[in-house]
């Protein structure tokens, strides 16, 4: 049987502390770039980062007065971007331009984030621009990862293959151009505006219902399309979740960011579900927001995306976790324990119903289970303003989405059960065994 304390011990996982990512962030900022170990095999670390300058609304530019945004000042000069740059050992200066092909030509300017894979710069267009998005924007997010980086050593970043695939997806940023200059593998990418991190942390780290309802149905909506193409995030949190530039039409515009950790749940030839597999030594995604399955190193699929975002929508609404506060090499282990003792009650006691049968759904979903995307949508449509003008996040992609595929929103049955009942109570009745220095933890499948 696994020995999940001592595989985690070996793979020396993840350090919970939150960051606080960048405000103009792509797939490599902050929360999306900050991976320390293994691209595909999901060991990452992560750091605290409070150096982040919060201010009113009338900063965040017209018509953003929703939400207090924080901003943060430009991490290095033009002269310091020239100095050579460390990124695994390696002393190459970042390109000062930027152009692959026919692109326009691209200045670096202020930098945004680094992470364990590459750091992210703002673009700024040299010719003439059009507007704050797309292609032929005024400033674009380049991702920087050198060529001898983690998981760039036998060719271009896991990331380009899973952005090849999924370019153009709702809910995603889309890649404008991508290549290689010198020693680096760039991203040229839309910018967005600040994470949801951002956004909690700058209201006194606390969301209203409405806001955390009306994320909750975008994010599905997200997720759904990205399940549709075969794809599971592995890394859904927070930090992942930005909103569009502040005073343009996508400020309220949810997007998820980060593929690194994304990974197939569907074979692309044969269209199957991929088997089940565990390995207790690797771990993918961050401590806080990880499923168990993901803790047990089971082979990521559909639920384990939504496992995450209940946790995120629990986080974002109550401002803690129960497991939060573990420290040192053995955090991985007692997290999941406690994920396992907590059970949907005990974590949503103080969150609104629909957010408890939220998590009850989702925890009870099998390994190959299809999500009913359309009844966890419906779980959150009492708790949404029908006023679209003042809603705090834009939905109505979710409702598009929803009308494009003929499904309609519809309450849960009075008295429905669930068909199992698993993770309610006593960890004694979970999962697989797990060993600690007390006797195991018996379980079910």
């Amino acid at each position: 049987m696994p020995d999940l304390k001592g595989g985690i011990r070996r793979s020396k996982r993840i350090n919970d502390n939150q960051e606080t990512p960048a405000v103009l962030a792509t797939t490599a900022q902050r929360g999306g770039a900050n991976r320390g170990r293994g691209r595909g095999r999901g060991r990452r670390a992560m750091n605290q980062d409070d150096n982040a300058v919060l201010v009113g609304p009338g900063a965040c530019g017209r018509g953003c007065t929703g939400v207090n945004l924080p901003v943060k000042h430009p991490v290095e000069k033009t002269a310091e971007r020239l100095v050579a740059v460390e990124e695994e050992g390696s002393t190459s200066p970042l390109p000062e331009r930027v152009q692959f092909g026919n692109s326009p030509v691209y200045m670096l300017d202020r930098k945004l984030g680094k992470g364990g894979f590459g750091q992210v710069y703002v673009g700024r267009r040299i010719t003439s621009a059009i507007g704050c998005t797309g292609a032929d924007a005024f400033e674009v997010a380049l991702k920087f990862e050198h060529r001898n980086g983690k998981g760039c050593s036998s060719g271009p970043p896991y990331e380009w293959q899973v952005y090849s695939s999924l370019n153009g997806c709702y809910g995603l940023p889309s890649v404008h151009y991508k290549g290689q200059l010198g020693d680096y593998y760039i991203l040229v990418m839309d910018m967005l505006g600040p994470s949801l991190w951002d956004v909690w942390n700058s209201n006194n780290q606390m969301l209203t219902e409405d806001m955390v309802a009306c994320i909750a149905v975008e994010a599905i909506s997200i997720l759904e399309q990205l399940h549709h193409k075969g794809f599971v995030h592995g890394d859904v949190k927070p930090e992942n979740f930005l909103l569009g530039q502040p005073g343009t039409s996508n400020e309220k515009k949810l997007y998820l960011v980060d593929l690194g950790l994304a990974s197939r749940w569907k074979e692309a030839a044969s269209g199957r579900h991929v088997d089940y597999d565990q390995k207790p030594d690797v771990f993918r995604g961050t401590v806080r927001y990880a499923s168990v399955h993901a803790h047990l190193g089971r082979t990521g699929s559909r639920r384990d995306d939504l496992e995450s975002l209940a946790y995120t929508l629990v986080f974002l609404l109550r401002g803690k976790l129960p497991w939060q506060g573990y420290i040192g090499e053995n955090k991985g282990f007692l997290v999941c324990k406690k994920k396992m003792a907590t059970s949907p009650e005990m974590l949503c006691y103080l969150c609104p119903p629909p957010f408890q049968q939220f998590l009850e759904i989702v925890t009870n979903m099998k390994f190959d289970e299809e999500p009913n995307y359309s009844k966890l949508i419906s779980l959150f449509h009492n708790s949404i303003d029908f006023n679209s003008s003042i809603r705090p996040i834009q939905i109505d992609g979710a409702i598009k989405l929803g009308q494009k595929r003929g499904r309609a929103l519809f309450e849960l049955e009075d008295g429905e059960q669930l068909r199992k009942k698993l993770r309610l109570g006593s960890p004694a009745s979970q999962w697989i065994t797990v060993y600690s220095s007390r006797n195991p933890m018996k379980q079910r499948y």
